[in-house]
C-alpha cells in the first residue's frame, strides 16, 4: 500500500491532475463527485472537498483516489508519478463551428447588415428557397453554433416548473391554467396528406390556439399522454416567451420539417417570396419547443438520471416523456459536446436535425436525395424489423479527414401512425484526442479495414479497448454495445462510395 506521505509530498501535482482531466472531460466538480458515488459511495468526495483537492488544500484517501482513477479509467500511478501534469489536451471546437462549414467573406462591406437585408430575398427567390426553409436553417445554424445550450430558456423553464421532474398531465394542465390558458378539446381524426417533399404521409391536427388564450386539444391526445405533455409544454413557454403573440397556432404530427398544416390537416402551400413574420414565427417556435424540453426534462435533475442510466434511450420512461424529447435533451445536458440527432421518416426526410459536431448529412429537410447512403444507422434501423435499438460505430470522412462516430437508433411511431427513427450519436474523435490517444491515425486504420473489407470489418482489439474506456469515461452504455459488432463505412451519397467494391448500385442509383 501506497504511503500516505507520498500523497501529501505530491499533494499539490496531484491536485493539479485531477483537475486537469475533470476538464478535459466536460465535466464539473458535481459530475465528478456524482461519478464517484456510483463508482464507490462511501469514497466518492463531496464537491466542497474535491474543490479543496484540486487546489492542493486536502489530500484524498488512497480510497477516494482509487475511486477517482477509477472513474477516469486510469491507474493510481498516473495521479502519483512525480512528473507535472503536461499543458492539458484540450479538443479544440470543430472548424465548422457545429454543423455548418463557415468561411471568410471578403470583401466584408459587402456583408454587412443593411446590404444583406437586401440581397437575401432576392437570392432566396431565384433559387427558390422559401422564407420558411430559410428560417428553419438560419435557426439550425444558430443552434449549432451554440452547441444547443441556451441558458436563459432553461433558467424560463425552471423557473416556471421549479427542476420537477417528471411532471404528470395534470401538473401541466395546472401550469397552463396559470398562464392564462383556458383548454378545449375537439375531434379531428388523421388524414393522408402529401408534403413539401412529395411524400405521402398520415397527419393529425393535435392542438392549436386562439385569441386571447384559448387553447384547443385533440382528444387523440389523450391517449398520448407523452405527446400531450409536450404539446402543453410547448404552449407553456409561448405564454411564458412571448405574450401568447405572434405564433403559429396549428400543430400537427406527420409531414416534414417546415411543413405547415391548417385545421384541417392540409399542407399549406409554401411562399416564393421572404415575409419576415415566417423567421420570426420559426424562431418562436423553435423557442418554445426548447423550453417544453427543458420544462419536461430540467436540466440538473435529468443529467443526473442520465448519468445514473448510462445516457440509455430507454431513460424516457422514468420521465414520462417521449424517446424523442428525451434523446434531444441528451444534447443540451451531456457535458460531451460533440452530438448528433436526427428524426428520419422514410424514404429519407428529415422531420428535426442537430448537428452539434459538424457530421455532413445523407439528405436534408430542403431536399430528398435518390440514393443517399444507405449504411448509416437510421436508415438500416427503418429496415431492421428487430425489437430494441441499434448501436453502431460507423467512420466518416468529414472535411478530408475520417471520423469515428457512435449513434443509438430506435424505431418509432407518431401520433398519426407514421413509423419513424430517432438517432442520438456523438463524435469519438476529440473523445479519443482527450485521453492523449492519436484519433485520427485510428479512424484512418479502422476506415482502411472497413474499405478492402467490403465496408464492414471488426473493430481492431486496440482500437476497441480504447473505445471501451471512453465509453466508461463519458458513461454512454451504447458505446459499449457498439464497439461489439463490426464498424461500417458511412459516406453522404451512394455515389461517393468508399467501399471496395463500391455499394452505389445498391443505394439505389446506377455505376457511373
Amino acid at each position: 500500500m501506497r504511503a500516505t506521505k507520498s500523497l501529501i509530498r505530491q499533494a499539490h501535482f496531484l491536485g493539479t491532475k485531477i483537475r486537469n482531466i475533470r476538464k478535459r472531460n466536460n465535466l464539473t466538480m458535481d459530475d465528478l463527485s456524482t461519478r464517484c458515488v456510483r463508482v464507490d459511495p462511501e469514497a466518492a468526495p463531496s464537491v466542497s472537498y474535491l474543490s479543496m483537492i484540486e487546489r492542493g488544500k486536502r489530500v484524498p484517501s488512497i480510497d477516494m483516489l482509487e475511486t477517482i482513477a477509477s472513474v477516469f479509467q486510469k491507474d493510481i500511478d498516473w495521479f502519483l508519478d512525480d512528473e507535472p501534469e503536461p499543458e492539458a489536451i484540450t479538443p479544440v471546437k470543430s472548424r465548422t463551428q457545429g454543423g455548418l462549414l463557415g468561411m471568410a467573406l471578403e470583401p466584408s462591406f459587402l456583408f454587412s447588415n443593411d446590404i444583406l437585408q437586401i440581397a437575401l430575398p432576392e437570392l432566396l427567390s431565384q433559387t427558390g428557397v422559401s422564407g420558411q426553409q430559410f428560417a428553419h436553417l438560419l435557426i439550425r445554424a444558430y443552434q449549432e453554433h451554440h452547441q444547443n445550450h441556451f441558458p436563459d430558456l432553461e433558467r424560463a423553464a425552471e423557473a416556471v416548473g421549479q427542476k420537477r421532474m417528471p411532471l404528470s398531465v395534470e401538473d401541466l394542465m395546472v401550469l397552463a391554467e396559470a398562464q392564462g390558458l383556458s383548454i378545449r378539446w375537439f375531434t379531428r381524426p388523421a388524414s393522408g396528406v402529401v408534403d413539401g417533399l412529395g411524400v405521402y404521409s398520415q397527419n393529425i391536427v393535435s392542438s392549436y390556439m386562439e385569441p386571447p388564450g384559448v387553447l384547443f386539444l385533440n382528444e387523440v391526445l389523450r391517449a398520448y399522454p407523452t405527446r400531450l405533455k409536450y404539446e402543453l409544454a410547448v404552449y407553456i413557454g409561448h405564454c411564458v416567451l412571448h405574450s401568447k403573440d405572434g405564433y403559429y397556432s396549428v400543430k400537427s404530427v406527420g409531414g416534414s420539417h417546415g411543413d405547415r398544416f391548417d385545421r384541417q390537416g392540409q399542407v399549406q402551400a409554401e411562399q416564393s417570396a421572404v415575409d419576415a413574420q415566417d423567421i420570426l414565427q420559426a424562431w418562436r417556435s423553435f423557442e418554445s419547443s426548447f423550453f417544453a424540453g427543458a420544462l419536461l426534462c430540467p436540466r440538473v435533475p435529468f443529467r443526473q438520471l442520465l448519468e445514473r442510466h448510462g445516457y440509455e434511450v430507454s431513460v424516457h420512461q422514468h420521465v414520462g416523456v417521449s424517446a424523442s424529447v428525451a434523446m434531444r435533451r441528451m444534447t443540451a445536458v451531456s457535458p460531451y459536446t460533440h452530438w448528433h440527432y436526427f428524426d428520419a421518416y422514410a424514404p429519407g426526410k428529415l422531420k428535426a436535425v442537430y448537428r452539434g459536431n459538424g457530421i455532413p448529412l445523407p439528405w436534408g429537410n430542403m431536399r430528398s436525395l435518390e440514393n443517399p447512403c444507405q449504411q448509416w444507422a437510421v436508415f438500416r434501423k427503418m429496415t431492421d424489423q428487430q425489437i430494441g435499438s441499434l448501436a453502431q460505430i460507423s467512420v466518416l470522412m468529414v472535411a478530408g479527414e475520417p471520423r469515428i462516430f457512435c449513434c443509438e437508433s430506435v424505431r418509432v411511431a407518431d401520433m398519426a401512425g407514421n413509423d419513424h427513427v430517432l438517432c442520438a450519436g456523438i463524435d469519438l474523435n476529440p473523445a479519443l484526442e482527450a485521453q492523449g490517444v492519436d484519433a485520427l491515425a485510428m479512424a484512418e486504420a479502422l476506415k482502411t479495414q472497413c474499405a478492402v473489407s467490403g465496408g464492414v470489418a471488426q473493430i481492431p482489439k486496440n482500437l476497441r479497448d480504447e473505445l471501451a474506456r471512453v465509453a466508461k469515461i463519458l458513461n454512454i452504455n451504447w458505446i459499449s454495445r457498439g464497439v461489439q459488432v463490426d464498424a461500417q463505412l458511412i459516406c453522404v451519397r451512394g455515389g461517393e462510395c468508399p467501399r471496395q467494391p463500391a455499394c452505389y448500385g445498391a443505394c439505389g442509383g446506377s455505376a457511373n
